[in-house]
């Protein structure tokens, strides 16, 4: 018989936090361990962009170890167990898939999606609106995509590309004519929910695209400062343009 690891995790988790387990362990509360799970996710994500998947089986366990973790200490004030989140995610799965657990047998991904959402706010009795329920700490480009995407399965999009890119087009005339830098935080805002949902319409993840400029950009800084022959803040601009095209050939 395959030997379960999984249970055998969790009573792991669990005698790190009983009276003769570990002292850092039994000290955790879900609020002293929150920034784990927001830095582990993160890890995990920079594995996946890096293709490692040896890493990824890694940081796939330390996010894991989050989750037991934060349900042990749930399971030791009597609030819930590993068993109810399993659970309860189960159920989850098989409601908002009626297409393979149920008799609607679309395979339509658009109605699929569009379903996802309707049943969402059944079980969410308590979201009254369709963007009620968007974690408030979310990175504010993920929020934007997490935003665009709720709506536009709700039916409120542009009707074809060219309505949006009119629409960028305005929102950049609009910053040029701000006047003050209230204004123009205003207009700067609508410019990248505007640029988003662009990405989402060109199926771009925009947090992706941006962390590759990211990375672009200073690998080749990186390399103009290799090639400059004295201190960066004595170029004048045209020596930086060159040495940045110089750059961006290597």
């Amino acid at each position: 018989m395959e030997k379960d690891y999984l249970k055998e995790l969790v009573q792991t988790m669990k005698i790190l936090r009983s009276e003769n387990g570990c002292e850092w362990d039994r000290a955790q509360t879900h609020q002293t361990i929150r920034q784990n799970m927001l830095e582990e996710a993160y890890e995990a994500v920079e594995a996946i962009d890096e293709n490692d998947i040896n890493h990824l089986k890694e940081e796939l366990g330390d996010v894991l170890l989050q989750v037991i973790l934060h349900s042990q200490i749930a399971s030791d004030n009597n609030e819930f167990n590993i068993q109810d989140v399993a659970k309860e995610l189960n159920d989850k799965l098989i409601h908002r898939h009626p297409h393979v657990f149920g008799e609607n047998k679309t395979k339509d991904v658009k109605e699929i999606l569009s379903n996802w959402e309707k049943l969402k706010q059944i079980e969410k009795k308590e979201r009254k609106q369709t963007l009620d329920g968007i974690p408030k700490h979310l990175p504010s480009l993920l929020k934007a995509m997490k935003i665009s995407k709720k709506v536009a399965r709700m039916g409120f999009e542009w009707q074809n590309y060219n309505q949006l890119i009119e629409a960028f087009n305005s929102e950049i005339e609009e910053f040029k004519n701000a006047k003050t830098k209230e204004e123009k935080e205003d207009e700067f805002g609508d410019i990248l929910f505007c640029l988003v949902n662009i990405a989402r319409w060109n199926d771009i993840d925009p947090e992706m695209a941006l962390d590759k400029a990211n990375k672009k950009f200073t690998k080749r800084f990186n390399k103009l400062e290799q090639l400059c022959p004295k201190a960066l803040n004595e170029l004048s601009f045209d020596e930086y343009q060159k040495l940045w095209a110089k750059a961006k050939e290597s």
